[in-house]
C-alpha cells in the first residue's frame, strides 16, 4: 500500500496548487472536478501518510526491544510493537475501504420524482407521506431542497412530485430510493377497516450538466400553457406552463410551478437532461445484461424495493432483506435506519470484489 503514497502525495499537491490558481476558480467545472477529487484524494494520503508512521515505530519498537537488557523494559518495548501493530491493521482495512472505486455520482445534486401508482387515491397520499418522509431526512442531513413540480390529488395526497436535493451527500442519501414502494394499511377512504395494499414510484436522478447531455433543439417540441391548480401570484394568469417533448426518445416533462415561462423551460430542460442520461446509462448496462430492468419498474404491487407495514410498525428492504419495527421512525425522517445497511451491504460488497 505505501507504494502509492509517493505519486498520490505528488498529485495532492498538484491538486492544491490548481485550488489556488485563479483560472481554476473561474471556471466552475474544472473547479468542481478538481475539489471533487481533493476531497476523495486528502483522506487517503492522510491514511497512508499514517501508516508509514505506525510501521516506523514497530520498526524502531521491535529494535529497542531485542536491545534491552532489562526485562521489563523488554516487556514495555513488545507491548509497544503490539499496539502499534493493532493501529497498522486498523489503518490497512480502513485504508482498503477508500480505495473503493467512488460513486461518480457523489456529490452531485439529485432530482427525484415521486409518483402515486397502484392504490388509487390511497397511492397520492402514501406519495405524499414518502414525500413528507424524505424531507425530514434530507433537511436534518443539512441538504437544500428546491421543488419544481407538484401536483396535488383531490384529498390532500400527491399525484407527483419532482424536487432537486442539493448537497455533498446528496447522492449517499437517496442513491438506493430509487424504485416501487409499498404501503399496507388501513387507507382513509375504507370505511370497513380492511387493510390495503398500495405503491407508489420513486425516481432518482443523478443531475447531469448540460455539457454532459447535449439536447438539439430541433428534436424538442416545445408547447406552452396555462398553468392549473393552486399556484402564486401570476402562475394562473399567464401561459407559463411548459411542456418540453423530445422526438427521439418520447420522454415528455412538463412544469408549471415557476412564475415564468422561461423558468419552466429551464427546469423541464434539467429534468429531462437528466432522464435521457438515465436511459443513455440503462442502455449501455442492458448491452451487457439483457435482463436490466428500469428503476421504477411498471409501479405494481408486486414488484417492490421496500415495503411498509403500519399495523406491524414495520418496514422491510426486500434487497438485502432488512426489517426494522420502527416505522413511526422512519417516516418521520429517520431514515438512516434503512439507508445506512443498504450502504454497509454495498460497501461490503465492493470490498469483496476489490480483493478478490
Amino acid at each position: 500500500m505505501l507504494e502509492r503514497l509517493a505519486p498520490l502525495t505528488d498529485e495532492l499537491a498538484d491538486l492544491e496548487a490548481q485550488l489556488a490558481d485563479p483560472a481554476v476558480a473561474s471556471d466552475p467545472e474544472l473547479l468542481r472536478r478538481v475539489t471533487r477529487r481533493y476531497k476523495e484524494l486528502a483522506p487517503l494520503v492522510e491514511a497512508l501518510r499514517a501508516l508509514q508512521r505506525r510501521e516506523e515505530d514497530v520498526t524502531v519498537a521491535r529494535e529497542l526491544a531485542t536491545e534491552a537488557a532489562d526485562p521489563a523494559e523488554r516487556d514495555q518495548w513488545r507491548g509497544e510493537v503490539r499496539r502499534n501493530e493493532d493501529e497498522i491493521e486498523r489503518l490497512t482495512e480502513h485504508i482498503r475501504e477508500l480505495l473503493v472505486p467512488r460513486d461518480p455520482h457523489d456529490g452531485r445534486p439529485v432530482i427525484v420524482e415521486i409518483r402515486g401508482a397502484e392504490g388509487g387515491e390511497e397511492a397520492n397520499l402514501f406519495a405524499r407521506d414518502l414525500y413528507e418522509m424524505y424531507r425530514a431526512y434530507l433537511l436534518g442531513r443539512g441538504l437544500e431542497i428546491e421543488v419544481l413540480s407538484l401536483d396535488p390529488s383531490d384529498l390532500g395526497g400527491l399525484n407527483q412530485v419532482t424536487f432537486v436535493v442539493r448537497g455533498d451527500d446528496a447522492w449517499p442519501c437517496l442513491k438506493y430510493e430509487g424504485g416501487p414502494h409499498r404501503v399496507q394499511r388501513v387507507p382513509v377512504t375504507e370505511s370497513q377497516g380492511r387493510i390495503h395494499t398500495s405503491s407508489a414510484t420513486v425516481t432518482v436522478l443523478p443531475e447531469v450538466d448540460e455539457v454532459e447531455c447535449v439536447i438539439d433543439e430541433r428534436d424538442l417540441d416545445i408547447d406552452v400553457f396555462r398553468a392549473s391548480g393552486p399556484g402564486g401570484q401570476g402562475v394562473n394568469t399567464t401561459d407559463s406552463a411548459v411542456r418540453i417533448t423530445h422526438r427521439p426518445s418520447g420522454i415528455v416533462v412538463s412544469m408549471q410551478d415557476q412564475r415564468s415561462q422561461l423558468q419552466n423551460r429551464i427546469k423541464a430542460l434539467q429534468v429531462l437532461r437528466a432522464r435521457l442520461a438515465r436511459r443513455q446509462r440503462e442502455e449501455a448496462e442492458a448491452a451487457s445484461s439483457a435482463a436490466r430492468r428500469a428503476q421504477t419498474g411498471s409501479g405494481g404491487r408486486s414488484e417492490k424495493i421496500r415495503t411498509y407495514n403500519v399495523k406491524e410498525n414495520r418496514v422491510t428492504d426486500h434487497r438485502i432483506g432488512l426489517t426494522v419495527y420502527r416505522l413511526s421512525d422512519v417516516l418521520a425522517g429517520d431514515l438512516d435506519l434503512v439507508v445506512g445497511p443498504l450502504t454497509a451491504d454495498e460497501r461490503a460488497r465492493q470490498m469483496a470484489e476489490s480483493s478478490s
